[in-house]
């Protein structure tokens, strides 16, 4: 996936640098997920909440017929 990003930048001439790896052992540890959660606006999470979460909006019967049988 990486090395097909790089042959498309270098195509439209763009000069892309691989990153290089770091020392993860003098890096601070990541934050918790409840961090990062906060870190986000509130309008922010509402939107995200409403475009991505599922809601159930109506019940129906649906006839056996519409069922697969495996």
């Amino acid at each position: 996936m990486e090395s097909a990003f790089l042959a498309e930048a270098s195509a439209r001439g763009e000069a892309v640098t691989p990153a290089q790896p770091t020392d993860n052992a003098s890096r601070e540890p990541l934050p918790g997920l409840d961090e990062l959660v906060q870190r986000v606006p509130v309008e922010v999470r509402a939107v995200l909440d409403e475009l991505f979460r599922a809601r159930f909006v109506s019940v129906q019967r649906v006839p056996e017929s519409a069922l697969k049988r495996g």
